[in-house]
């Protein structure tokens, strides 16, 4: 039992940021709310062959197969905690799930979808050849040999590596118009190829990254000031941050700090 996380070698790790394996009991608590990531990610659930979901603790739920592609989401969403304890995933890089799988990733967003919807029939099998394997790294190599196999199918964009590239390095402060004019292209063009390749316009990426970075600083910076955390993380005020927090996690800055656990984008729910 435990936990395992690599990046993987190239050039998967052009695409990939992690694969990791999680094999830990069940927390003290039912639920978790799950922050939203303008990347998308691969969820294999291990332990039960569902994965359960829910707009909101008092949502119905949604049910889908084990072997899941997640997001890129733009709003929070709670997750059965019961069924988290052996699982496996992938997170991909801005647009890195694009050139695995070759389907649009806006029609992707906000949303669980089975993976052998977007991968065929090998999902399952590999499913199947990890629930008889008993140890972790084997079982790491065997997502990272299956990803590898998927290699070359397309190619991300050049204009889009670079836009998502800038809105990375300087969320609070980067522009719009200025990566539009970095690249070459029109604002439509761009934002046509964004939403294909990252599932987001690139607003609402850098909206997202924004959100990410203070969620960031203020898990480093004690004392601190919410009125400083907003005009630092590039927001005009505090209302501006309490407006985002809101449409993000859906609660307050407050409430997330007061509720917050061991892991920044899971919020533990009463």
């Amino acid at each position: 039992m435990g936990f395992l996380r690599i990046t993987p070698p190239p050039p998967l790790a052009a695409l990939v940021e992690a694969i990791w394996d999680w094999d830990l009991p069940a927390p003290g608590h039912a639920f978790d709310r799950i922050l939203p990531l303008p990347t998308a990610s691969l969820i294999i659930n291990l332990a039960q062959d569902e994965t359960r979901l829910y707009a909101s603790e008092d949502a119905p739920c949604t049910r889908l197969p084990g072997s899941v592609i997640s997001g890129p989401f733009t709003g929070s969403f709670v997750i059965d905690t019961a069924e988290q304890v052996r699982v496996m995933g992938v997170n991909f890089r801005p647009g890195g799930a694009w050139p695995l799988f070759g389907t649009d990733l806006d029609a992707l967003a906000d949303r669980d979808t089975p993976l052998d919807a977007v991968a065929g029939p090998t999902a399952v099998a590999l499913r199947e050849r990890l629930l008889h394997e008993p140890s972790p790294a084997v079982r790491v190599a065997l997502v990272q040999s299956w990803l590898e196999s998927r290699l070359g199918r397309v190619q991300l964009d050049a204009a889009v590596m670079a836009a998502t590239g800038m809105l990375d390095l300087d969320p609070a402060w980067a522009r719009i118009s200025d990566i539009v004019r970095t690249t070459g292209l029109s604002s439509q063009r761009l934002g046509l190829l964004f939403r294909r390749q990252v599932g987001l316009t690139p607003k609402r990426y850098a909206r997202l990254r924004r959100f990410h970075g203070v969620i960031d600083a203020i898990g480093i910076e004690r004392p601190f000031e919410w009125a400083n955390v907003a005009v630092d993380g590039g927001y005009a005020d505090q209302a501006h941050l309490v407006h985002e927090f809101r449409h993000f996690a859906g609660m307050t800055p407050g409430e997330y700090l007061r509720r917050r656990g061991p892991h920044s984008r899971h919020v533990p729910l009463d």
